[in-house]
């Protein structure tokens, strides 16, 4: 099924100023709403937006996680200081901590490699391939079928789509099903790391500002592209040359002031904003404190185990930031809901939906059966969560996760490529090998252990019904369980695994399945003897997809097609595809008697600093901001040079690094981060609380030019002053 011409949204949205920045909207979508944009300030042609292969799209790229942007013809490309944040970790170490004190390359010939794996996407190609994969499907095929078929569907269109060396091609789901869209990328292969500022401007107030405003954090960083000779993409080599962008954007030194309009570009992670009222509850009074506990627990573990300042910190401090970034997201996410009316809302609206569809024949007849069924199927997801939960932080154990990599990967070389799991096919091999080679740079034998103990503690507490027979054999704990007998056990594997030495890693790669079942290291041993009930548990769950493959479509057709009768946005949850996002430079009231501005500025630093971290700016700075050297970086109406600001966009995670444009699609800033108010925003909207938070370029340059002095990039980048 398709759903409606946008045209009448269109209207319904700019006729409602309150929702007209709600909405990450897919290019193509944009001329329709080409009213709204005009009245908010876009100078250029809608219909630009709507084109990946010209000006700005085309400049906009993702890193597979998050999004970047190509600043100068050299393919200079800028991202934020956490995107690249394993990069930088993974170029330092105890004698040359770049990541603390930050690292420049004045010539091409210093710039760093960047972690193995990273990519550089320049996306070039959407196509809407629903047909063909609805033709693959019929109403009598049982959940199994059915997800067999759809993948089968999908790897085809991939493999048609791969069959032009250079691209990296995959099909996405949109509206649960009710689309599906097959997205080509160029695979920029060869990536390196040119310029981070220390980690007292990159991260400057760490975990205790993360999601908070006011915010004074310097988060940018740059990579290069580079490809062969002939401009193809290619592995690293020395004889490899800069990347030539079609486009790339220029960068404002002028910046926006309170009121402008901005434009975020970038592919945005995950939403949720059609998910059921169960879902909702389930994700909010379960996972969410669950898996935040399992965060926080992990962090102690870490920081206990691996000293700051000792190798194996600066291994793990990627780690430890992305732990600690969705503890703390979690934690605002559980407060939203707890003290504001979505889930009762989220009732609410369930109870209209049903209304609505048993007010009339034609909905009921199409509609009836829809929200019993997705109610009764969410219902069977939910109900292994709690084993679920406990497996995947267990999983985090690199020497345990690895094995069971390793050995998926030699049961699955034994069925010809097109019929292989996903992750496992000769496409995926390059990407398997940067994992394993990464992994020396963050890892540690004494943290390992200790994490993989914490969560194996958790899964003996759970009833042995709920728990998995071979796995309890293979842990040695299935005639009763001893903590400290259990920590010398997992110490007796460590010491015997070969798994921490990247070389058998590597080397494991192209072994057996016999061969892994002769093997004596120990969490070989594990992968082998638990790998046929993971694979069963997989399944299962695999055949609930399929199902949920039917139903959910059917319940986003009539939530679509209720959406638009009451006037109200329609636009895909965000599924890590390009998407473009509009709104205002604005400040906010999150509570009574508070009142937010929306920029913050160089003096905002010096009042936070105390000379140690996450507070430590470097001297240099301090001085300049003591002495008032704002250069031609100042902000009249501030009198001071602005640092960070706050819009109106709706984004998400994913979202980091997106270029923030004004009205002529210039870089102004670059978007890295959201207040604690609109966490929540991946399940819910509120226009009133929804602000996203931007490094300003005028920062950007004021630090490059008077600290860092990074003249060779300023003198790259085309700077609209």
């Amino acid at each position: 099924m398709r759903f409606r011409s946008l045209s009448a949204l269109a209207l319904a949205v700019a006729a409602s100023p309150a929702l007209a920045d709600e909405g990450m909207w897919q290019p193509h979508q944009l001329p329709e709403l080409e009213s709204v944009l005009k009245q908010k300030g876009l100078e250029i042609d809608p219909k630009n937006i709507s084109k990946l292969t010209e000006f700005p799209m085309n400049a906009v790229i993702s890193l597979g996680g998050c999004t970047a942007s190509f600043v100068s013809p050299k393919g200079l490309v800028v991202t934020n200081h956490h995107c690249a944040y394993g990069s930088i970790q993974y170029n330092s170490s105890a004698d040359n901590n770049i990541l603390e004190n930050g690292f420049l390359a004045k010539k091409p010939e210093q710039e760093l490699p960047a972690a193995p794996g990273s990519r550089v996407y320049v996306t070039e190609q959407v196509t809407n391939v629903t047909d063909k994969v609805n033709a693959q499907l019929n109403d009598d095929m049982d959940g199994n079928t059915r997800y067999k078929a759809i993948e089968k569907a999908e790897k085809s269109l991939v493999a048609e789509c791969e069959k032009d060396v250079g691209y990296r091609c995959n099909v996405y789901t949109f509206h649960g099903g009710l689309e599906y869209y097959l997205i080509k990328a160029l695979e920029i292969k060869d990536v390196r790391l040119v310029y981070n500022p220390a980690m007292g401007i990159g991260k400057y107030g760490g975990d205790i500002d993360n999601w908070m405003w006011p915010r004074h954090t310097g988060d940018y960083s740059f990579y290069r592209a580079y490809v062969s000779k002939d401009g193809q993409p290619a592995e690293y080599s020395e004889d490899n040359v800069p990347f030539t962008p079609d486009s790339y954007l220029k960068v404002s030194a002028k910046g926006v002031k309170e009121g402008d309009f901005v434009m975020v570009t970038g592919y945005p992670g995950r939403t949720n904003r059609y998910r059921t009222a169960s879902e909702v509850a389930h994700q909010f009074t379960h996972v969410y404190p669950t898996a935040k506990a399992y965060r926080e627990q992990s962090i102690d573990i870490i920081k206990a185990q691996a000293p700051e300042g000792s190798q194996a910190r600066i291994a793990y401090e990627s780690t430890l930031a992305g732990l600690a970034n969705y503890a703390k997201n979690y934690g605002g996410m559980i407060d939203s809901y707890q003290n504001t009316d979505m889930q009762a809302r989220k009732d609410a609206l369930a109870q209209k939906l049903a209304t609505w569809i048993k007010a009339d024949s034609a909905r009921q007849s199409r509609y009836g059966d829809t929200l019993t069924q997705l109610n009764e199927l969410v219902k069977q997801s939910q109900a292994t969560s709690e084993l679920d939960l406990i497996l995947g932080y267990m999983g985090r154990s690199a020497m345990l996760s690895s094995a069971q990599r390793l050995y998926r990967l030699a049961n699955e070389k034994q069925l010809p490529d097109a019929e292989r799991e996903p992750g496992y096919q000769q496409r995926d091999q390059a990407r398997f090998e940067a994992r394993m080679t990464s992994l020396s740079r963050r890892y540690d034998d004494t943290v390992d252990s200790a994490i993989l103990a914490h969560f194996i503690d958790l899964y003996a507490q759970l009833p042995q019904a709920q728990r998995i027979a071979s796995l309890d054999k293979a842990l040695g704990i299935d005639k009763g369980y001893d903590s400290e007998a259990m920590r010398q056990r997992i110490d007796t594997w460590y010491a015997k695994t070969e798994l921490n030495e990247q070389q058998a890693r590597i080397d494991w790669m192209n072994k057996s399945v016999s061969e892994f079942k002769q093997s004596d290291d120990p969490f070989l041993a594990i992968a082998v003897a638990t790998y046929d009930d993971m694979r069963s548990r997989e399944k299962a769950k695999k055949a609930l997809s399929g199902e949920l493959a039917k139903v959910r479509p059917q319940y986003m057709a009539a939530i679509i097609a209720f959406y638009q009768e009451q006037g109200l946005p329609v636009y895909a949850d965000a599924n890590s595809t390009l998407r473009v996002t509009y709104g205002t430079v604005k400040g906010y009231s999150p509570k009574d008697a508070l009142t937010y501005t929306p920029f913050t500025t160089l003096e905002g630093i010096a009042q936070k600093y105390t000379g140690e971290a996450p507070f430590d700016a470097p001297k240099k700075q301090m001085q300049l901001i003591a002495d008032k050297q704002y250069g031609e970086y100042q902000m009249s109406s501030l009198g001071s040079v602005p640092v960070n600001f706050l819009s109106t966009v709706d984004t998400t995670g994913g979202n980091s690094g997106s270029p923030t444009l004004n009205g002529k699609a210039e870089l102004v800033g670059l978007l890295f981060d959201g207040v604690s108010e609109s966490i929540i925003g991946d399940w819910d909207y509120d226009p009133n609380l929804n602000r996203s938070i931007h490094v300003d370029t005028r920062y950007m340059l004021w630090v490059m030019e008077h600290v860092d002095n990074a003249d060779n990039l300023l003198a790259e980048m085309d700077i609209v002053r």
